[in-house]
């Protein structure tokens, strides 16, 4: 304790210095703090979320008179990126407490909307064909996940809903899945801590270590005069520490205020309400506590050297070479990302099991900390070289320089590097996200149970705007065979229609049973030729058996449209009038942009409601899981950004003030502003592209690493390389700037009165 209210009076005693220093530190500290705190509470605000979607899910009865309970009917249709949640109920005879958000169970005929669907509804009225009904009101905020959400209660008769779920009450069954699968979450927690978690551990240690040579010096003198090593250490801990909790405290309150501008504004694809982003205990733990112990130890390890050898921190001093053991960490994460893109290139790509599940991660880290690690040997190694073959003065000064005081470079340069490597993780996130839930067909396909239709709902799905074709497929069953015996699937339709769903067909004759043959799809099996077949019938009554033709006929199938094992292709005029399969499947294609999907799902809300659609290939979940994980990443990468700007614009400030004196030195010597500016740019620039090159390459071969490990379609990003390449150009233009205001033209003799 007296070591640590030493390094107190040492502060405030210090002069208007060290004060504005400790100022800078905290306001430091206060910015990470608040970025921490911003990646800590998603989490938090997901899961508040979730809790809300599962209070509103029905419970089911248990026992006793369950007739008189309401009936519940969900429906989730995808729009854009977003998920269209329409809930049908039908009141009944029994009370019970509504869902959140509602006083009421809605009436026949009554419609409660959230407040984004009534936006959206006067921007889209097409939409209100899926809602039949008027609006009767608001859904509550305690009944909604996120305030863009877009949910309807649909109010409607018992007898319109006989596929309903009886509902005793509300919120306390299983809950349904989260919003983000929980590999989702795991990819998106590793990806948001790289990019912001080392960026931050590197901003800290600089705002820490402000002032670092100026300080070293005021530890060294302590040391002289009798104070052991592990004191000096407290002392200079105090102040690290000090301005670490101060900032922590300092950052939550920016957080606050942060959380209720952001809340009220939304992101792209992610709003939340105010209250969901409350700091939780672990997060104030987090902040509180983690923030001083880091600087607690950043503050131990920078008086290490003043504390060991206090004449090794003279002016006069050689700093010793960077060690070369800092590449061991970069080649064992590189060397692990080659051997999976070696795998990837020679087809030998490992199985998801639980090594390579610890191996990328583990991949990802060593690169990272190897970067940082090797980032001090590279620059001196390349600053040698340069200072020994170059001829220009300004060249020569400021490779002599970065060759003298490799360590300085890592100040300036780690955090820009770190921000450039996690940059191409998360692409390769983004990427394979995005190759999850895109339909790669050009056709879109809609399943609807076909007992569910009437003829004249299926009369007028075939004339939808956008639709152009369809096709039914009913299941049947072996004439003398077990139930369970496998049979081929009977398709109902033309030859037109079957062309129209299909990529390609062979030579098609209306008029007579064909059996199909995909020569890219299933290809084993029984041979079912000459067999008699019959449709099953909701009622158990048989249809007139129908024979299995020998004649074959080719055909191509999408991969988004898929016409069963072994297909027979019968004529629609072959269907027996009163045939009432008791399962098959109507199925509409149209192409797949958005627009058209959107219009073909409007379209067959204003037929049939509550009619179960299935967009093949299209999950309205994963579309609003990608919205979610992209946006969530931008964020992550905007704190990314904003913490490595930081720490570049304090470390390079600090860095050309420790320097004052030399630079006033050079100035008297005769040197001019224009040399000396172009000392100091190339100081910054040149161990920087150094670092952001190595981070480019390295990051690139991460990223295919983690793509090949996927085992997705994409292994190797080139749509992502230019970027990658513009946003680290647009870092060293950046630098640059940044680096030409730290000299200045007036020469003050007293910077260099004591040496």
């Amino acid at each position: 304790m007296r070591e640590l209210m030493l390094g107190l009076r040492l502060l405030f005693g210090g002069g208007r210095g060290n004060r504005v220093r400790f100022a800078l530190m905290t306001l430091g500290s206060s910015m990470g703090a608040c970025c921490l705190a911003i990646m800590l509470t998603i989490p938090g605000i997901l899961a508040v979320q979730d809790g809300r979607v599962a209070a509103r899910q029905p419970d089911s009865p248990h026992s006793g008179a369950t007739a008189g309970l309401p009936l519940w009917l969900e429906r989730a249709d995808p729009y854009g990126s977003h998920v269209l949640t329409r809930v049908f109920m039908a009141r009944g005879t029994t009370a019970v407490v509504p869902p959140p958000g509602l006083k009421a169970i809605p009436g026949p005929g009554e419609v409660f909307v959230s407040p984004s669907l009534r936006e959206l509804l006067g921007r889209e009225p097409g939409l209100a064909h899926r809602l039949p009904g008027r609006e009767a009101g608001l859904i509550g905020p305690q009944g909604l996940a996120r305030p863009d959400e877009l949910v309807a209660y649909v109010g409607t008769d018992r007898d319109d809903l006989p596929d309903g779920r009886r509902a005793a009450g509300f919120g306390h069954d299983s809950a349904p899945p989260p919003a983000l699968d929980p590999s989702a979450l795991d990819s998106l927690r590793f990806t948001m801590a790289c990019v912001v978690l080392l960026p931050l551990v590197v901003y800290l240690s600089v705002c820490a270590r402000l002032s670092a040579a100026e300080r070293a010096r005021r530890l060294a003198a302590l040391r002289l005069i009798g104070m052991s090593i592990q004191e000096v250490q407290r002392v200079n801990a105090a102040e690290t520490v000090a301005a670490a909790g101060l900032g922590a405290v300092l950052g939550l309150g920016e957080f606050w205020v942060l959380n209720q501008l952001a809340a009220r504004v939304g992101l792209p694809g992610f709003t939340w309400y105010p209250g969901d982003g409350a700091l939780s205990a672990s997060t104030l733990v987090a902040c509180l506590v983690g923030c001083p112990v880091l600087a607690w130890f950043v503050g131990r390890a920078s008086a290490r050297k003043a504390a060991a050898n206090p004449l090794a921190v003279r002016r006069a001093a050689v700093e010793k070479a960077p060690s070369p053991w800092g590449f061991l960490p970069l080649l064992a994460g590189s060397g692990i990302a080659v051997g999976y893109c070696v795998a990837g290139a020679t087809g030998h790509v490992p199985d998801g099991s639980l090594l390579p599940a610890l191996l990328i991660p583990s991949s990802a880290l060593l690169i990272g900390f190897g970067l940082v690690a090797a980032l001090p040997s590279v620059s001196r190694f390349f600053a040698r070289r340069l200072a020994r073959s170059t001829r220009s003065l300004a060249l020569s000064l400021a490779m002599r320089r970065n060759e003298a005081e490799p360590g300085s470079v890592l100040r300036v340069s780690a955090g820009l590097v770190l921000l450039v490597f996690v940059t191409s993780l998360a692409q390769g996130v983004l990427i394979q996200f995005d190759e999850s839930i895109r339909n790669s067909s050009p056709l879109q396909s809609y399943d609807m149970p076909y007992e569910q239709l009437t003829a004249g709902q299926r009369q007028s799905l075939e004339q939808l705007p956008g639709v152009r074709g369809h096709v039914i497929t009913l299941q049947a069953s072996l004439v003398g065979a077990s139930e369970w015996a496998e049979a081929p699937d009977v398709v109902v339709a033309t030859c037109a229609q079957l062309r129209a769903v299909v990529a390609r067909v062979g030579d098609c004759a209306d008029g007579q049973p064909i059996r199909l043959w995909d020569g890219d799809g299933y290809t084993g099996g029984p041979d079912f030729a000459g067999r008699k077949i019959l449709l099953s019938s909701k009622t158990g009554q048989r249809s007139a058996p129908l024979t299995v033709p020998k004649r074959v006929v080719r055909y191509r199938a999408l991969d988004s449209i898929g016409l069963g094992i072994q297909p027979v292709l019968v004529p629609p005029s072959m269907l027996p009038t009163d045939a009432r399969p008791g399962w098959g499947r109507y199925v509409l294609v149209s192409a797949s942009d958005p627009d058209t999907v959107r219009q073909v799902l409007d379209g067959i809300g204003r037929i049939g409601p509550t009619i179960e659609v299935t967009p093949e290939g299209v999950s309205p979940t994963d579309f609003q899981e990608f919205a979610v994980v992209r946006t969530l990443l931008t964020v992550g990468m905007v704190l990314g950004l904003v913490i490595a700007v930081a720490a570049f614009v304090v470390a390079a400030t600090d860095r050309a003030v420790e320097r004052r004196s030399q630079v006033t030195a050079l100035s008297l010597l005769g040197a001019r502003p224009r040399t000396l500016r172009a000392v100091q740019v190339t100081q910054v620039v040149l161990p920087l592209t150094v670092g952001l090159v190595l981070a480019v390459v390295v990051g690139r071969v991460a990223e295919s690493g983690y793509l090949v490990y996927c085992q997705g379609a994409t292994f190797w990003d080139d749509a992502g390389l230019p970027v990658l390449l513009v946003g680290t150009l647009a870092v060293i233009v950046v630098a640059a700037l940044g680096a030409l205001p730290l000299v200045g033209r007036r020469i003050d003799p007293e910077l260099i009165r004591r040496d």
